[in-house]
């Protein structure tokens, strides 16, 4: 496996399937498959999962919500995707641990960053739930802090789009895609790979993004093993 040690960042959106909200359990359950087949390679999995399928703060704040309020409400939307993917995972044989940046004892551990290394050591799926546990924050930055905490060798950001392209494939048929960019081409070029927060951090501690398709069967193993899918973010 060319990584050894790798941050899954998925977006709430993901879990739904084919569905208009919520999570859809055929694609949770395809998603643990594809986890366990990398685990019983070795690779060390730790796993940001977004809200949006639930709750979006900033949703709730376009519509007059408090924003610091909208984004509790979407820290406890992650909490409640983690704890459905744990269930997937767990369903499939696979070991995991739920942490969290707020604290929910009875449901996970708070979030320590020596136990979780300890649990990625022992071959367990490290879920970070809850964000950074601070309004204004998006999951993208959660997934870059969590990354550099633990020292992944990558953040692999699983999407419906297999890559970073010129402009968005679903609308523009004509758009063209990258197979590797730095990171001073994505921000020159206005090209949308996460908020501006979480690249400039992925940035400045040169830790790689690799943006592909984790809907389609295999992709994942694919891309740890270093088959040149998606498109890679780097210096």
């Amino acid at each position: 496996m060319k990584y050894k040690r790798i941050l899954l960042k998925l977006s709430g959106e993901a879990l739904m399937g084919s569905r208009q909200y919520g999570i859809d359990p055929e694609r949770l359950a395809e998603y643990a498959t594809d986890i366990k087949e990398i685990t019983e390679l070795g690779v060390e999995v730790a796993i940001v999962i977004g809200g949006g399928n639930i709750f979006r703060g900033v949703a709730g704040a376009v519509n007059g919500m408090d924003r610091v309020q909208g984004d509790h409400m979407g820290m406890l939307a992650t909490v409640i995707n983690g704890l459905a993917l744990q269930n997937a995972l767990e369903d499939a044989g696979v070991q995991t641990r739920l942490q969290t940046a707020i604290k929910i004892n009875e449901v996970a551990e708070p979030f320590i960053r020596r136990k979780a290394l300890s649990h990625l050591g022992k071959g367990r799926v490290v879920i970070f739930g809850g964000g950074t546990g601070n309004p204004y924050f998006t999951t993208d930055s959660a997934a870059v802090l969590r990354a550099i905490e633990i020292g992944a060798d990558v953040i692999l950001k699983g999407t419906r789009v297999d890559g970073i392209y010129t402009d968005d494939p679903e609308k523009n048929a004509d758009a063209i895609k990258f197979d590797h960019i730095t990171f001073d081409d994505v921000l020159r070029k206005g090209l949308k790979v996460m908020d501006t927060t979480a690249f400039t951090l992925s940035q400045e501690n040169e830790l790689p993004i690799i943006v592909f398709d984790m809907n389609k069967r295999g992709n994942l193993l694919k891309v740890v093993s270093g088959e040149n899918i998606g498109t890679k973010v780097n210096l």
